[in-house]
């Protein structure tokens, strides 16, 4: 059953993480001058730092431990 609620539960936690990239970077967009962002825009950002991460993660997962 656990895995019935894992695709439901990656989606909301992609929105919420493209709605946090679009809160952190409104935040720092001024500080480093560069223009805000969208919330589509901060998708894309999210979807790209998924594909990197995801990726490493799994990697550093199924590393052994000695």
């Amino acid at each position: 059953m656990k895995a019935f609620f894992a695709i439901p539960a990656a989606g909301a936690a992609f929105f919420f993480s493209a709605w946090l990239t679009m809160m952190f970077w409104g935040i720092l967009a001024p500080d480093l001058g560069v223009p805000k962002i969208s919330y589509t825009k901060a998708m894309v950002v999210t979807i790209a730092l998924w594909l990197v991460l995801a990726p490493l993660a799994g990697a550093v997962a199924r590393r052994k431990m000695w």
